[in-house]
């Protein structure tokens, strides 16, 4: 295990602030993709002068007020945070209909997504309280694809999480580029992920020999983590807090493992 949150105060010059002082800290992050401005959200503990870095890669609607939440509940973790921004600033779709559209873009585009998802990257890696070459992503639907497409790009990070996110890919071949395991949280009842996609992505796991898992929750539909997805599962997209706690407990023991 190359890096212990739980580390006493001072040992390695890793953290170096008492519990009592310790806080939750934020920013805005603006950087860009050529003339297109993208605005990103960091959180970190205080209490940590380094810890690793993790990316959270955002749903449809874009990043959100939800996202900021999961950024700080990470930071609380004792990790650092970033949460990128694919859309760019200001695009934040404000319906069903036009969240489909923009997302659409990016998914008919993988190029286009791959690389405003590896700009994230780049913005967290040059967080200066990020310890090297410690690096996670999170995504969550549209952005649990996206943490798939970033591992499929090649990118030099040690795992991804993707919750209720799509798995088909226009290009599998590609999973030979993956370097990270991969932890699956998906929906029993998920109707937006057919069954072909997921023999499909266990296929091209397998023939990439990536180190890979898949956790199931019974009576989940998409959108399980999303309180704002409210709770009727006959919509296709809803709520379980069951499952959202259980994802989020198996994300932490897969981060244990990596970290």
């Amino acid at each position: 295990m190359r890096f212990a949150l739980a580390v006493l105060c001072g040992l390695s010059g890793l953290i170096c602030a008492s519990p009592a002082a310790a806080e939750i800290q934020t920013k805005q992050v603006i950087y860009q993709d050529g003339d297109v401005t993208l605005e990103g959200f960091v959180a970190w503990n205080t209490e940590h002068t380094q810890a690793p870095g993790i990316l959270v890669v955002h749903q449809w609607m874009g990043l959100t007020d939800y996202e900021k939440g999961r950024c700080k509940q990470l930071a609380e973790l004792g990790y650092v945070a970033f949460a990128l921004d694919i859309y760019g600033q200001g695009v934040r779709p404000d319906n069903r209909q036009a969240a489909a559209k923009t997302a659409g873009i990016y998914k008919s585009d993988r190029e286009l997504y791959r690389r405003r998802l590896n700009l994230g990257l780049e913005q967290l890696r040059k967080q200066p309280n990020v310890y090297p070459q410690t690096f996670a992503a999170i995504g969550y639907c549209f952005g649990g694809t996206g943490v798939l497409e970033l591992a499929r790009s090649g990118a030099d990070i040690e795992g991804v999480v993707s919750f209720h996110g799509g798995l088909d890919s226009p290009s599998p071949e590609d999973g030979k580029n993956i370097r990270a395991k991969v932890l699956l949280c998906h929906g029993a009842d998920d109707p937006f992920v057919p069954a072909k996609d997921i023999e499909a992505f266990k296929a091209e796991l397998n023939a990439a020999e990536v180190d890979w898992q898949m956790n199931i929750y019974s009576g989940a539909v998409h959108s399980f983590t999303q309180p704002m997805a409210g709770n009727d599962n006959s919509a296709g997209a809803a709520y379980n807090e069951k499952a959202d706690k259980r994802s989020w407990t198996a994300m932490q023991a897969f981060f244990n493992e990596l970290f």
